[in-house]
């Protein structure tokens, strides 16, 4: 709006002037016999007139008819818009989206320099805007998420995903790989601790199971208590010593049956069909989707006071993420290697684009443009270079005067 009130004050400059310059040739033929000034005066203007006609015409014809006029050669942009459209299209493949040209300009780029310049400016230059913007945008969009509906995206997503994988197979080869490397001796320690822990927990249930099953007489004795406690002692005992000693037979006894184990799940197609029931049974289970909406809900809210948490002082998110874009653009602007590698694959994938989509864009501009009336073509183009022909107008007026004074003045000399 503002460009066309420009270009529309600059067409009532130019057509004052002209206006102007017609008064003026009037007024001076009235008085041509008072003074032989006015003979400058009138040549002036009549050439200044003529000057300023001419290129009124020349402009005006460019858009439109000049005074509705049906001139030959005239509304020159809205006859020969497909032409136009054509002719832009034209220009935009040979100049901008060739392959050769584009890797051509590319090759005397070093974007990846330019990136990392700018990606280790000051803070108050770069880094501000970045981490900023990262941090600002970061929580926005947690902000703006709908909880249930997005924990509900994932959740189907993850289930969907999770009904395609097969379990078992998995799980057998991760537990093959644990006992090659011996990474599941760990584990069966913290089995033999819980065991004792659990054994200690119900010394009590233990003695009372013993004592029910006991008769009369034992009870009577009170060897029904040392047979418990001997059961205990050598419960704790027999767990000290598989803890202790890696080759206990027990010990050996629960790594074959881990074995056994790996090799049904990776096997066995009824251990197969096991594990897959319990995994659906478990996915299907509305405590599971309760779950993890908690634990999303707590980690977008974890996520956003991390974010605003941090603050100017650089331990947030966003000046972790300055950090490692900082530390980024350092090497991108410092290791020449890796600028060769980051501009060759910045070449080949604009090449590739540019080979792909290059004859589209070119044929959305064509198509673009055919599609513009008349009216919207000639909008478009005198908004866009309007001014700068009214100020044709203006210097066609006044090197046509100046002509015209000149003229004048050599027919006076000679």
């Amino acid at each position: 709006m503002l460009n066309q009130d420009r270009v529309r004050r600059m067409r009532w400059t130019a057509t004052g002037m002209l206006f102007l310059m017609a008064a003026v040739f009037v007024l001076s033929g009235r008085y041509l016999d008072l003074h032989p000034a006015w003979g400058y005066v009138h040549a002036f203007s009549e050439a200044a007139m003529v000057g300023g006609l001419a290129d009124w015409f020349a402009v005006t014809a460019l858009f439109r008819r000049p005074l509705g006029l049906p001139i030959p050669h005239t509304a020159i942009i809205p006859e020969n818009k497909d032409r136009i459209a054509d002719t832009m299209a034209q220009f935009l493949r040979d100049n901008f989206l060739t392959p050769a040209v584009v890797a051509r300009r590319m090759r005397a780029m070093n974007l990846a320099q330019a990136v990392g310049r700018y990606l280790t400016e000051p803070a108050e230059q770069g880094g501000g805007r970045i981490r900023a913007g990262a941090g600002d945008l970061f929580v926005e969009v947690l902000e703006s998420l709908d909880p249930e509906r997005l924990g509900g995206q994932v959740r189907s997503a993850l289930k969907t995903g999770l009904d395609r994988i097969e379990i078992a197979p998995l799980l057998g080869q991760m537990l093959e790989a644990m006992i090659a490397d011996g990474r599941h001796r760990p584990l069966i320690d913290s089995m033999i601790r819980w065991a004792g822990l659990v054994l200690e927990d119900n010394e009590d249930m233990v003695r009372a199971m013993i004592n029910q099953r006991a008769n009369a007489l034992l009870r009577f004795t009170g060897l029904d208590e040392r047979l418990a406690n001997s059961v205990l002692d050598g419960l704790y005992r027999l767990l000290a010593e598989v803890l202790v000693d890696p080759e206990h037979p027990l010990r050996a006894k629960v790594e074959d049956g881990l074995a056994d184990l790996a090799r049904s799940l990776r096997e066995d197609p009824e251990m197969q069909a096991k594990v897959e029931r319990m995994k659906r049974e478990m996915l299907d289970n509305p405590a599971i989707a309760t779950w993890w909406q908690g634990v999303w809900e707590r980690l977008r809210h974890r996520l956003i006071e991390m974010v605003r948490g941090g603050g100017g002082s650089g331990d947030g998110i966003d000046g972790r993420i300055t950090d490692s874009l900082a530390d980024m653009g350092a090497a991108l602007r410092d290791d020449p290697r890796l600028q060769q590698q980051v501009n060759r694959f910045a070449r080949r994938t604009a090449v590739g684009l540019t080979s792909r989509f290059g004859g589209h864009i070119v044929r959305l501009v064509s198509e673009t443009v055919r599609g513009w009336d008349a009216s919207t073509i000639t909008d478009r183009v005198e908004n866009a270079v309007g001014r700068d022909l009214q100020f044709i107008r203006i210097n066609g007026t006044l090197v046509g005067g100046l002509v015209g004074l000149t003229l004048h003045f050599l027919g006076g000399v000679f």
